[in-house]
């Protein structure tokens, strides 16, 4: 079993561009031809000494992060550790795809919204306890909730309260499927019960943003979709997410509200892979401030600090951003306001 480690590979030479992609049920990224479409400007500045390990690997990550896939995947396949290396991928909802590896779904590398969905295989032995112990806490990037709105902001959103206003209609997925979801809701709450001091305040916030809802999608890309329809008002969403359809639709932009929430998302190698040695490669390739370039080229902030400062003007920071450690971790939340069966969000979703 693998415990994950930080290698740091040379940056590229230039920041990839920001495209669009929408999320799939499954997709077989990169190969010969895709790695050979990548120019040298976006391959590794020098030639390297590190062994290829060929093989192929399974990805199973969340809906949201295709579009950085479907770029770190082929630069990966440039550098020598990545030369060979077929990396087949699924996406969904984060809860959903925990649950499918859980039950069988085959994975070398897991990619999911929530640290919690990566635990849950732990405890199966499907990757191995010490998975966050690679620096970074196993968070390979982050994010923070935003608010997509139509062009012009007619509703005029800009905060919280805006969003439950009279004839504002909000799109947001359900927390019951969706990683996303959570973060979202976390974030008004965190806000309306000052970092969890006054619950009973921040749930009754919560609920009535769930009464100003449209639909219930699955993930955070299904979401994304239903808004650009022309469902709602006001879209929920990771701020990548936000800069990435802003990209490409002319017809919405996005708002950071003055508080919002620090997104984390884990990654992980599965304790079994049948190619531990390519897995092991392509995580400490996301971690490199090559890969970190990339992440900040979708949208994602890196963890990389360095990366992360170079990109400052990209990502502003907010008056205040609250974190999942503000609110005790995550298995306090997930039982205090998640749970299926007794938390009060879940409630509001089931209609109690």
């Amino acid at each position: 079993m693998y415990a994950p480690r930080l290698l740091l590979t040379v940056p590229l030479l230039a920041t990839l561009g920001l495209t669009a992609a929408c999320g799939g049920a499954s997709d077989v990224v990169g190969g010969p031809a895709a790695a050979a479409a990548i120019s040298p400007a976006t391959s590794t500045a020098a030639p390297s000494t590190t062994p290829a390990f060929g093989g192929s690997l399974n990805l199973v990550a969340y809906s949201v992060v295709k579009s950085a896939f479907d770029k770190l995947i082929p630069a990966f396949q440039a550098t020598d550790a990545g030369r060979g290396v077929q990396i087949s991928a699924s996406y969904g909802a984060s809860g959903d795809q925990s649950r499918k590896v859980e039950s069988g779904l085959p994975a070398d590398i897991v990619n999911f919204s929530l640290a919690p969905d990566v635990s849950r295989l732990v405890g199966d032995g499907l990757v191995d306890a010490g998975w966050a112990n690679d620096g970074h806490n196993g968070i390979v990037s982050t994010s923070v909730v935003t608010i997509v709105v139509r062009k012009g902001n007619p509703k005029g959103i800009h905060d919280w309260d805006d969003l439950v206003k009279d004839g504002v209609e909000v799109v947001t997925p359900n927390p019951l499927s969706s990683g996303s979801a959570k973060w979202n809701l976390l974030a008004p709450y965190a806000l309306k019960s000052n970092g969890g001091q006054d619950r009973a305040g921040g749930l009754d916030f919560v609920k009535q943003l769930i009464e100003h809802t449209k639909g219930q999608p699955k993930s955070g890309r299904e979401a994304t979709e239903l808004f650009e329809q022309g469902t709602g008002d006001a879209l929920l969403s990771y701020e990548n997410e936000a800069i990435l359809t802003e990209a490409t639709d002319p017809n919405i932009s996005h708002v950071t509200p003055p508080t919002t929430f620090r997104i984390e998302n884990p990654f992980a190698v599965a304790a079994h892979t049948s190619n531990p040695a390519g897995a092991q490669a392509f995580h400490d390739f996301l971690f490199s401030p090559a890969a970190q370039e990339i992440w900040a080229s979708v949208g994602y902030r890196p963890v990389d600090s360095t990366v992360l400062a170079e990109h400052a003007a990209q990502f502003p920071n907010p008056g205040k951003v609250w974190s999942i450690g503000d609110l005790g971790g995550w298995d306090a939340v997930n039982k205090d306001l998640f749970d299926p069966t007794s938390g009060p969000i879940a409630q509001f979703y089931n209609g109690a």
